[in-house]
């Protein structure tokens, strides 16, 4: 069973390169999507050519705005959209696909933006969405992967001094954030299985950075530690362009 998560910053943008033969080439079970831009039908329209899948997405109020989805070979049990919260649930930043051992949420977590405006609503949401983790992870284990908008730890990007408390993607207050979701029993596969692996999931399009590997990994797949144990790989694939971001996996 093999599980993967990609930002593909707009998945119609995307579907005009190389997304369908890499995703067929990955022959990924489920693929999750973030930031797809478009709305349930686009994205349905959108993923046609990937036979074999049925589509699950959530969009933005907002036209052309964050956005998510769940592509899976077998039908899930059930599939939510959002987190129960009004002040979150109209930006289209997660779905939940239900199968029968687990969960498998995918999430675009909100951006606190170049000038920092909403570093406050970002700790409100990371608060909110740990617990609506947890609400789920009463019932069975949970598989949440996606764009978390934030650097760990300094190995997870190329240049934390520079980043640190200055930019969006590296304040105190988001690596408190992942601090919690890890301290409630939420495991990072990828930095659990590979400590020392310096691997980056995404790149500015600015000075070239991608050439020159100056880049983040802020796309993650986090699991129950329970579940744990059913995980045999974790993995990034810089291999796939398309996108700001490559796609991450795990295999279970």
């Amino acid at each position: 069973m093999k599980i993967i998560s990609f930002n593909v910053n707009g998945i119609r943008a995307v579907v005009g390169k190389t997304f369908i033969p890499d995703m067929q080439r990955v022959n990924a079970d489920v693929i999750c999507l973030q930031e797809t831009k478009a709305t349930p039908e686009q994205v349905q329209d959108a993923c046609v050519a990937l036979e074999g899948y049925h589509v699950f997405a959530n969009s933005a109020e907002r036209k052309g705005y964050s956005g998510t989805a769940i592509l899976s070979k077998s039908q899930p049990l059930n599939v939510t959209y959002g987190i129960g919260v009004a002040e979150h649930d109209t930006e289209g930043r997660v779905v939940c696909a239900e199968f029968p051992s687990y969960f498998v949420i995918s999430v675009y977590v909100p951006n606190s933006g170049s000038e920092l405006l909403r570093l406050g609503y970002r700790q409100t949401w990371d608060a909110d969405f740990l617990s609506y983790l947890k609400n789920l992870e009463s019932k069975k284990p949970v598989i949440v992967c996606g764009d978390f908008n934030v650097a760990h730890q300094p190995i997870d990007l190329a240049r934390p001094k520079e980043n640190y408390n200055k930019a969006a993607g590296y304040m105190q207050e988001e690596i408190n954030g992942m601090n919690h979701f890890v301290e409630s029993g939420l495991v990072d596969t990828f930095r659990t299985m590979n400590p020392e692996q310096v691997k980056y999931s995404w790149w500015s399009y600015r000075a070239g950075a991608r050439e020159k590997n100056v880049g983040w990994r802020i796309d993650y797949f986090l699991v129950s530690q329970s579940f744990l144990p059913q995980v045999k790989e974790s993995f990034i694939l810089n291999d796939v362009f398309g996108s700001d971001h490559c796609p991450v996996g795990i295999q279970l």
